[in-house]
């Protein structure tokens, strides 16, 4: 893709062109209703949503909230509210009320855009419900935002602390599609590609809805994700393409190798992202099926994609790839100074010799954020360099890997353990479903590391076998002291493992 007029007009310019370029081509569809709408249809849907946005007052740089789930009524009020020239807020339609309210406060959105009007809006704040697809052609002018208006304030999921409005600019979401299109083969205009990730996370919505629109391709929009009724829908609707995440290829892999041959016949390509993929999980698809799962690392800060195995072209196991075209990334100290890191993984004498040394993933691109809402706080510095919470190393090939998050840090006796390690340790145990570690308060050693395990199904598991399995293979400091056995493990949207939830 090139975004051609896109740039110009910012992101709902996309389906402008997308509609002039193949108005009869199919846009959308939704798994369970069969709902669809052409390119041509799905345009007019969000100007007639732009001229019901603007009747209720909307004006350009107004919020405008979407509770919406994975579907078509989404898509049209997300590019509704684009070309009224809105600010759009995606929130997630499953939030309790407290959180809604301190959401819709925090961002200051005028309406919400929600399938019943049953919720109990702030005074000031008015609710709209989807209305059925137009007939004909309705006029509307689009408020024509661009550049580094505002686009989008996506909220992150709070792994770290309360939730943060990520500031989206048209140029930041446009210049990671231009990216990803620099990346060969990511998505064509024939593809189908099944989105059931959540569309309210920024993830569903660039890789997945966004790019799907800028190239013609067709979005298969699955509201909910069951692995055997979703490899179903993989067969009827000839999915080609999958964006999705390690806890949906997991359960893939948990099923037979007959089925997964079968739903996966027609795709081509897999990526996952949001978390690390055990390479386990990997190993078991490709058996199955033949196809590879690609990873790739990426941020709501960063519109979301920095890196991909698909940019060489093969996926490497613990690894996420290297950066895609035109994004730079360094390592660096928590003081911000640089590592000594390859600027350039082809050239052999730039690689840096000490592989594994770690640092805090920094980043640099046209598809960075504008800071934090409302005033753009903690964006890049003055350099255009942004540093994230992630620690990773760049291994000879340079490849990054990612170890963990900077917050999650345990420091026992002032040596430092990565939670990530730990859990990949305990999760080698085939009795053990999934496993979380945290640092708890430790009068001895400052810290201590806590385990909390989820067992497989049916499977008799002790503290004592998880603790010998770790100091088996673990240095001493790293092997839990506490080993808590749970039903299930806190996530977010998106199956990213949340940590703070259980310190």
């Amino acid at each position: 893709m090139s975004a051609g007029d896109g740039t110009q007009s910012g992101v709902g310019g996309l389906l402008t062109r997308a509609a002039a370029t193949w108005p009869d081509h199919p846009a959308v569809r939704e798994t369970g209703s069969g709902r669809g709408l052409t390119f041509a249809r799905l345009d007019a849907a969000a100007q007639a949503q732009a001229r019901r946005l603007a009747d209720a007052g909307v004006e350009p740089g107004d919020r405008v909230a979407l509770r919406l789930p994975t579907s078509v009524d989404f898509v049209v009020a997300f590019f509704g509210a684009l070309k009224a020239g809105a600010i759009v807020v995606p929130m997630s339609p499953q939030a309790p009320g407290p959180e809604l309210e301190k959401l819709l406060a925090h961002s200051g959105a005028k309406v919400v855009i929600e399938r019943v009007a049953d919720t109990e809006l702030p005074d000031g704040v008015s609710g709209l419900t989807p209305e059925p697809d137009p007939d004909g052609v309705v006029e509307f002018v689009d408020a024509g935002r661009a550049g580094e208006d505002i686009a989008v304030v996506s909220y992150t999921s709070g792994t770290t602390g309360p939730p943060r409005g990520v500031m989206l600019s048209h140029r930041a979401l446009l210049a990671n599609l231009e990216q990803l299109s620099g990346v060969e083969g990511v998505l064509e205009h024939d593809d189908r590609v099944l989105i059931t990730i959540p569309l309210f996370h920024v993830y569903g919505l660039g890789p997945g809805l966004l790019q799907a629109i800028a190239v013609g391709a067709t979005a298969i929009l699955s509201e909910r994700f069951e692995a055997q009724r979703t490899l179903d829908e993989c067969a009827e609707h000839g999915v080609t393409s999958i964006t999705g995440v390690p806890t949906m290829y997991a359960e893939f892999a948990a099923l037979g190798a007959e089925e997964l041959r079968q739903g996966l016949a027609t795709v081509r390509k897999m990526t996952s992202g949001a978390a690390p993929l055990h390479p386990k999980v990997l190993t078991a698809i490709r058996e199955a099926s033949g196809l590879d799962v690609y990873e790739g690392y990426g941020l709501t800060e960063c519109a979301p994609v920095v890196t991909s195995t698909l940019v060489t072209g093969y996926p490497k196991p613990g690894s996420v790839g290297r950066p895609l075209p035109g994004i730079e990334l360094r390592l660096v100290d928590s003081d911000g100074t640089d590592q000594a890191v390859p600027l350039d993984p082809d050239d052999v004498d730039d690689v840096f010799e000490a592989e594994g040394e770690t640092g805090l993933v920094s980043i640099r691109g046209a598809n960075l954020f504008s800071g934090y809402w409302p005033d753009g706080a903690h964006g890049p510095d003055d350099e255009g360099w942004f540093r994230t919470g992630d620690v990773g190393y760049l291994d000879t090939d340079g490849d990054l890997h990612l170890v963990d998050r900077a917050n999650d840090l345990i420091i026992v006796n002032g040596f430092n353990v990565f939670p990530h390690e730990v859990e990949e340790v305990i999760g080698q145990l085939p009795e053990v479903a999934e496993a979380a570690v945290v640092g708890v308060v430790d009068e001895r050693s400052g810290e201590a590391v806590k385990a909390f395990v989820v067992p497989a199904a049916g499977a008799a598991l002790s503290e004592q076998q998880v603790v010998d399995h770790c100091a088996a293979h673990l240095a001493g400091y790293k092997v839990p002291h506490l080993v808590e056995f749970a039903e299930s493990l806190p996530h977010s949207a998106t199956g990213k493992l949340r940590r703070l939830r259980l310190r």
